[in-house]
């Protein structure tokens, strides 16, 4: 396993980390803290280091897997949750600095730890990053010792880089993925300049970036692949990374074209830590073999020039039009 530094908060994590949204079963199923507890046990035995969770995976109940393995295990873990997405409704006016300290309340309870790790505002509106006061809050948890480093989740380009301007924003986590190409433009180099770790979530664009689905694949209904393809539960771009299905399969199949002997999954992971300015990438699993089988990105070779010119063409023509400018 190799290591990156998350940016100002000097922890040293696991390249490859987990992200914990269905790591108690499969998204909509109800959550199985056996299958958890085996996916974070066979994350840590491979080395991993950083996990990844939130308040509203599993209504709570990913968060108590997580700290339930955490205190159980002996090697140094470090934890990541998230904050505000169970305001309901989610909008800047809910936003307040009793309420965001409740949560972390609850948090540090769920998963019975004194501190959090890193604790991220959780995709918030992007009216609630202009309020100096919500970030002040953080500096008094950290004061007290709840937590350690602040980071924010986002949705948009725009709102990491109003994020960042918070000198107490020591990460973000984007959706950055061969779908998702525009952060590599200006936020990496502000980013890199105010040393800003760069945690990449849905790096497999929900599943598309697989190879293993087809336009007879069916999603089960609770499942946000099924009802949230236009946004209708909370923004478009967290599934499918935005993009259209069917565009998304014709890209993946020019994909398989080009690289026919690249396992496309670790295609997608290489090319994601091929970018120096990312800490780490965050792929879900909800069985310990899709862990097994991410790390095996890490005795893939180097991307060559051209295999980076060909994604970047595949995404120009395929993708580009309809997400570069929406993210």
């Amino acid at each position: 396993m190799n290591y990156r530094i998350l940016g100002k908060t000097n922890l040293k994590i696991s390249e490859i980390s987990l992200g914990t949204w269905q790591v108690g079963g499969k998204w909509g199923d109800t959550f199985d803290h056996n299958n958890a507890d085996t996916i974070l046990n066979a994350a840590i035995d491979a080395g991993i280091n950083f996990i990844d969770t939130a308040d509203v995976y599993g209504d709570g109940e990913s968060e108590k897997a997580v700290g339930r393995i955490v205190k159980a295990r002996k090697e140094e873990i470090y934890v990541a949750t998230k904050c505000g997405r169970q305001l309901n409704p989610h909008i800047n006016q809910s936003y307040t600095v009793k309420a965001l300290r409740n949560f972390v309340e609850s948090s540090l309870k769920n998963m019975n730890l004194e501190k959090i790790d890193l604790i991220q505002l959780h995709c918030p509106p992007t009216e609630v990053l202009y309020r100096p006061e919500i970030f002040e809050l953080f500096d008094r948890l950290k004061d007290e010792g709840k937590i350690l480093n602040l980071g924010v989740s986002v949705e948009k380009i725009e709102e990491g880089l109003k994020a960042i301007e918070f000198d107490n924003v020591c990460s973000l986590q984007l959706i950055f993925n061969i779908f998702r190409q525009r952060p590599t433009e200006l936020l990496f180099e502000q980013a890199k300049k105010k040393n800003i770790g760069l945690i990449a979530r849905v790096p497999l664009a929900s599943g598309l970036l697989t190879g293993k689905f087809t336009k007879e694949t069916t999603f089960g209904k609770d499942d946000h692949r099924t009802f949230n393809r236009n946004g209708e539960a909370f923004d478009k771009g967290e599934t499918f990374s935005g993009i259209d299905y069917n565009k998304g399969l014709d890209a993946v199949e020019e994909l398989k074209k080009q690289f026919p002997d690249y396992d496309l999954p670790l295609l997608a992971l290489k090319w994601i830590l091929e970018f120096e300015e990312i800490s780490c990438v965050i792929p879900g699993a909800s069985s310990p073999q899709q862990i097994l089988n991410n790390l095996k990105m890490e005795d893939a070779p180097a991307l060559t020039q051209q295999q980076k010119d060909a994604i970047k063409h595949i995404y120009d023509t395929y993708i580009k039009a309809d997400v570069h400018q929406l993210w």
